[in-house]
């Protein structure tokens, strides 16, 4: 009986093996979810095949709708030389090659072409007009037209920064580089820290709303515990710091080919080039075997916990904010075998100890089960729950919890929903706050949740709603953002963080 079940699965299935579907990911920014349903309803009517007349709009049903979708032995039982199978996948391929040839042939058209033809989209062979290019195209006559189904209609209209974009770069807006106001907090920030004995309050408050690149990496020590306020024992504590760190090279690093140990570093080798993929600097071999060392060595000093996957994205924020000490050009191209011995060194020391610090705070995130991360998981379910029960009971109605998508939240600490940029900035207020990476952040996830209210409340199935909040479509944020952000988390945990009664239902 099984078997034969299994055997019916493929026929009665809408999404086939080797179907075209939405491209989802850092490089391709979610489709509009309107046009994209409409692109797949209307493709789905060309291609004779049958579809489920019933979605799946929970995650019961989306299970048992899928449950014996890779059933061991089905490859083996199933007659792939059946008529029915061979004119089922021609008719597939068929409408599929046809789809991609359209696809590219639109893609090599030229923006000096009428506008009419490089701002339409092709749906089912008709055209339809995009109404945001339709007002882009109004609002500025030069601006290059993209493709309508990778736009958020929503999006305002403005520059928009590149995937890889220039990580010092962080301002969306298109202002200038550095406004008079910016030299003021960048002067005020210079007298802090040059002072006999920094103001380490006074420096936090500067911090909070972002600090200027020329001064995050000794910001950045200071506030993370790393480098003292005494500016004479500054010098003394960097070299003995990063002495010791090389000290546990040659004590530890050996041992990673020890049976013991091969496990961890057998993880931390797969996951090393999976960090930010798609900045070049990443993936540089130099980089990648500091990487190894830095996690390694945290590793084999933490025990209880040991290397857990995501903690390897945490080191990055760090190296480029330290790296950019020595670079004056955008950093996530540059070749790091230009830089001196010596320079390296310090970079990989001062990465390493600050993450320690960072981790020292929430090990209990990375500790056998992970209690820390399912307790916040907690938490933000019963404060959304308060501050908006509409979002919350629209989870529940279509059985998605929380864990789901926010463990990845509380795991990474947003790294995986926001660009690199966007990251370091919001650094900069997490090590403002206190305890600013294990509980602010809590508050920080609850205004991000809420902030994609209506696309969420826009999704009526099981499968939009887990697919929209792991692809958020953060590629444009820039500083804005970011501070928009902040500033209603901080809302939040003014309002909850010290009113227990408020917080709990």
């Amino acid at each position: 009986m099984a078997a034969e079940n299994s055997k019916q699965f493929w026929k009665r299935n809408a999404k086939l093996p080797g179907s075209i579907q939405p491209v989802y990911g850092a490089q391709h920014p979610p489709l509009d979810p309107r046009l994209s349903k409409n692109f797949i309803k209307e493709r789905s009517k060309v291609n004779a095949v049958p579809l489920k007349n019933k979605k799946a709009s929970s995650f019961h049903e989306f299970a048992r709708n899928t449950s014996d979708a890779w059933d061991i032995g089905d490859d083996e039982e199933e007659d792939f030389s059946s008529p029915s199978f061979q004119t089922l996948n021609s008719k597939v391929a068929l409408a599929t090659a046809a789809q991609v040839l359209e696809n590219h042939s639109k893609l090599r058209v030229k923006p000096e072409r009428s506008q009419s033809t490089t701002s339409e989209a092709s749906v089912n062979y008709k055209v339809i007009k995009s109404s945001s290019d339709a007002q882009l195209s109004r609002n500025s006559s030069d601006t290059c037209l993209r493709n309508p189904l990778h736009k958020q209609q929503s999006l305002p209209l403005r520059p928009i920064i590149p995937l890889v974009a220039r990580i010092s770069d962080q301002n969306a807006s298109g202002a200038p580089p550095m406004t008079v106001r910016e030299k003021t907090r960048l002067e005020k920030f210079r007298q802090l820290l040059s002072s006999h004995n920094t103001d380490l309050d006074e420096l936090r408050k500067c911090s909070w709303p972002g600090v200027p690149r020329e001064v995050r990496p000794v910001t950045w020590r200071l506030l993370s515990g790393y480098l003292p306020a005494n500016t004479e024992r500054r010098k003394l504590t960097l070299q003995r710091k990063r002495e010791e760190y090389f000290g546990f090279i040659e004590q530890y690093y050996d041992s990673r080919n020890e049976e013991h140990h091969q496990d961890t570093y057998r993880q931390i080798h797969i996951d090393i080039p999976r960090t930010n993929p798609l900045i070049p600097l990443f993936q540089q071999p130099l980089v990648q075997e500091i990487f190894e060392r830095i996690l390694f060595i945290w590793a084999i000093r933490h025990p209880a916990s040991g290397y857990v996957q995501g903690i390897n994205d945490l080191v990055t924020p760090f190296f480029v904010v330290f790296l950019s000490e020595y670079v004056e050009e955008d950093v996530e191209n540059f070749d790091v075998t230009n830089l001196s011995q010596d320079m390296l060194r310090s970079i990989e020391a001062d990465s390493f100890w600050c993450m320690s610090k960072l981790l020292d705070g929430i090990q209990d995130n990375y500790t056998f089960a992970q209690p820390g991360i399912q307790k916040k998981v907690k938490a933000l379910e019963e404060l959304v729950s308060r501050i908006d029960e509409q979002v919350h009971n629209h989870f529940r109605r279509y059985e998605v919890e929380y864990l789901q998508f926010a463990f990845r939240w509380m795991n990474n600490l947003l790294m995986r929903e926001l660009p690199l940029r966007c990251t370091i900035r919001l650094w900069d207020t997490y090590q403002s706050e206190p305890e600013g990476f294990s509980h602010f952040h809590l508050y920080v996830c609850a205004a991000f949740l809420i902030k994609w209210r209506k696309e969420i409340l826009d999704e009526e199935d099981f499968q939009g709603l887990l697919m929209l909040l792991q692809n958020l479509p953060t590629i444009h944020w820039g500083n804005e953002e970011i501070g928009l952000l902040l500033a209603e988390a901080y809302r939040l945990k003014y309002m909850f963080a010290d009113a227990p009664n408020h917080y709990r239902r």
